[in-house]
């Protein structure tokens, strides 16, 4: 949902005063539990799932996958210099330099017997009303009575699934591309490590596929069990419930993610397209556009550029595409979530709104060796706290982007 301008500022009240409602709704709700029996909202939460596998262990196993890993993160070149997101991954801005400030944590599948998912964001909870909160995370939510499985006061209707359930369903998998890709399809990746066989044993994977990218998505990476949508104010329970966890929560690209969707959606052999890819995200105010792209597009054009539009191709064209570019640049978006499939050393520019500066597409250049710059565009500064503007467009002189794209096309053979 996006706010006006005049209410942004107002954003954190607001988040803070939903996240209060929601705890004092779930405690009220979870009293009423007791007396709803299954269609009550669970009554206690654990932190970690290993300590609900502990709390009923008859029904709750947990299958260990990799285990946790301190990953390096090279410092980044961009303008401004030394941004202060950027710069808060980094004890250094030195372009050399290498700090290993990312912990990824271990991964696993929870298998429970009698187990449930619910909403859209696919919430676990066991036979014993507990939340499973760390295969359950939501978006801003870190106390688990915040959570917004709390701000109804049942699960709503059940649907029975006998047999074997996969649950490829968190927060925004089902209206975005890029955590549709890792935070659905990546999580195949923990499957595969933990239960090598469970895919193909699954009777049914509750995962979004409305759309037609969700579902070419789906038919590339093997997943041919019947699916079932997940929907808000829903459940689905299962006599075998497996859920992976989610490397990605925190937006970084796993390396073993990634590896395991560059082998499994491989580009197309003798794919030939061209060098040096625009990305335009159109001309629709409050979409993250580039304001100034009517200016730039004709000297980009004469640089050898081609524009392209990712969501008017299909998966295997954007796989193919990203694969076969030496250069990128685009305003921040979904579509770049491609550049997984890119070669090692593709040269990436990045633009951001002053007001929101995201490092998801970021890591995933980290992950596959690209040559990565970031641009933040004119306007008010953002900070801690103040980097909330999600869809403002990005607005910066043209000569700007023209001396970085310059740079970039250096050493380039044209």
């Amino acid at each position: 949902m996006s706010l006006p301008a005049w209410l942004r500022p107002w954003w954190p009240l607001f988040k803070r005063l939903h996240r209060a409602a929601t705890f004092v709704l779930g405690c009220l709700f979870r009293v009423l539990s007791r007396l709803l029996g299954s269609r009550g909202v669970p009554v206690r939460a654990t932190e970690r799932s290993s300590d609900t596998a502990a709390r009923e262990p008859g029904a709750v196993v947990l299958h260990p996958g990799r285990a946790e890993q301190s990953l390096p993160r090279p410092a980044t070149t961009g303008v401004p210099a030394g941004h202060w997101l950027f710069a808060a991954v980094h004890t250094t801005t030195e372009p050399t330099a290498v700090v290993p400030a990312v912990d990824l944590p271990a991964t696993f599948v929870l298998e429970v017997a009698g187990g449930r998912l619910s909403g859209d964001y696919a919430a676990t909870t066991t036979p014993g009303k507990v939340l499973d909160h760390e295969t359950s995370t939501y978006f801003g939510v870190e106390d688990w009575r915040e959570h917004p499985i709390f701000l109804r006061p049942t699960l709503g209707p059940t649907e029975h699934v006998p047999g074997t359930v996969l649950s490829l369903t968190t927060r925004g998998t089902s209206v975005n591309y890029y955590h549709f890709l890792y935070d659905a399809i990546g999580r195949l990746a923990v499957l595969e490590d933990a239960l090598p066989h469970a895919l193909a044993q699954a009777d049914a994977v509750v995962v979004p596929h409305r759309t037609r990218y969700q579902k070419q998505l789906l038919e590339l990476a093997g997943v041919t069990a019947r699916l079932i949508e997940p929907e808000r104010g829903r459940t689905v329970s299962a006599d075998r419930l497996l859920v992976p966890s989610n490397p990605n929560w925190a937006l970084q690209a796993p390396p073993a993610t990634v590896r395991w969707l560059r082998e499994h959606l491989p580009p197309t052999p003798g794919a030939d397209g061209p060098r040096r890819l625009y990305v335009t995200r159109g001309d629709t105010p409050r979409t993250r556009r580039y304001v100034q792209e009517a200016e730039l597009w004709p000297e980009l054009e004469r640089r050898g550029f081609v524009r392209i539009d990712p969501g008017s191709h299909t998966v295997q064209e954007q796989i193919d595409l990203f694969h076969g570019a030496e250069v990128v640049v685009s305003p921040h978006g979904a579509g770049l979530s491609n550049l997984t499939f890119s070669r090692p050393g593709v040269r990436v520019l990045e633009m951001f709104a002053s007001t929101y500066v995201h490092l998801g597409l970021w890591s995933i250049c980290q992950a596959v060796d690209a040559d990565y710059r970031y641009l933040v565009g004119d306007g008010p500064s953002g900070g801690p706290g103040r980097n909330s503007g999600v869809l403002d467009d990005v607005s910066v002189p043209p000569r700007t982007v023209l001396d970085l794209v310059d740079d970039m096309l250096r050493g380039l053979h044209q």
